[in-house]
């Protein structure tokens, strides 16, 4: 029988976790959600339209709240905020946390996340995981999954200890489920992997407002990412971090997600960018570059990017309506 959810940060990727566990393994899950819009449009509705690349646009029934009106107690908490209003909605939904038993799986871009999530459950109740699952919400109430049923994966480990019955729970909810999820023991290297992946294929995309299947399809491609995935690579070696692929297998990755899996994705940073909310840009390059200057190397081409990002973000107030 299939543990019960919470999903905290109600956007796209939590829309998709939370409606795949709640339609394919049956789980009992619910929503909360820190933005008011999205909220009040799908409980107005009914419900959340789904939609799966752009066709069969159908409305599932979920159950969503605000975190001040919601008291449920679930087995698992599934985190999808975005860095930026992460404390603010894990402030707002303490009331509700029962850390004794309850445990929290967050599947969300960047770094610094764990650190926030660790003030209000112990680590040996947290799993984090790095998704390669493409979704995109398109307005309030509206979500589309990117690719086929069963397209992309995850790759989760908890935080400390081994995966104890709970978490092999989880990891079988999340195959009932078809988001395929690959558990491992090595919790940092699985978040920076997919920091690495993110600082090349999130941040070029995002500044050139185009799809990943357009980044891959430029025959400097390779260099440019590989340039970027040197300098994450060499950060993580000297911190000590064993990341989860090769330098080569890392590019790989990128070149099949982006002409294979999700051709026609526009990544999240650019789906921020485009709708004029900051970016995750600091918490993706700048990490990379931040901490590589704890061990007095510089990352400069994510210094450089990160820069490039927050100045388009800057020249867009410039722009005509």
């Amino acid at each position: 029988m299939a543990l019960k959810y919470t999903v905290l940060g109600a956007g796209a990727m939590g829309l998709r976790f939370g409606v795949l566990l709640q339609e394919l393994a049956g789980a009992k899950v619910d929503f909360v959600d820190n933005w008011a819009s999205q909220v009040e449009t799908i409980k107005q509705q009914g419900g959340v339209y789904v939609s799966r690349d752009h066709e069969n646009r159908h409305l599932v029934p979920i159950n969503i709240y605000s975190p001040e009106e919601y008291d449920g107690d679930p087995d698992v908490f599934i985190v999808f905020a975005k860095q930026m209003t992460l404390s603010d909605l894990l402030q707002r939904s303490a009331h509700f946390f029962r850390p004794d038993h309850q445990y929290v799986f967050s599947g969300m871009n960047g770094m610094g996340h764990i650190e926030k999530i660790n003030q209000y459950f112990p680590k040996e109740h947290v799993m984090a995981g790095t998704c390669l699952i493409g979704t995109v919400l398109n307005k309030a109430g509206d979500v589309d999954f990117i690719g086929k049923p069963g397209a992309g994966s995850i790759n989760l480990a908890p935080q400390v200890g081994e995966p104890d019955e709970r978490v092999k729970q989880i990891v079988e909810d999340f195959t009932t489920a078809n988001i395929n999820p690959h558990l491992n023991d090595n919790f940092y290297g699985t978040l920076l992997t997919k920091v690495v992946f993110n600082s090349v294929i999130n941040t070029i995309c995002t500044l050139f407002e185009i799809q990943m299947g357009q980044f891959i399809d430029y025959d400097g491609a390779e260099k440019l990412g590989k340039q970027l995935i040197n300098e994450a690579f060499d950060v993580a070696e000297r911190a000590g971090i064993q990341l989860l692929s090769t330098r080569e297998e890392e590019w790989q990755t990128i070149k099949y997600v982006s002409e294979v899996t999700n051709p026609l994705h526009y990544p999240s940073m650019y789906q921020d960018m485009s709708k004029n909310r900051p970016t995750e840009v600091d918490y993706i390059n700048g990490y990379i570059y931040d901490l590589g200057k704890k061990y007095n190397y510089e990352a400069s081409t994510h210094d450089f990017l990160r820069n490039l990002v927050h100045l388009a973000e800057n020249t867009r107030k410039f722009r005509q309506n």
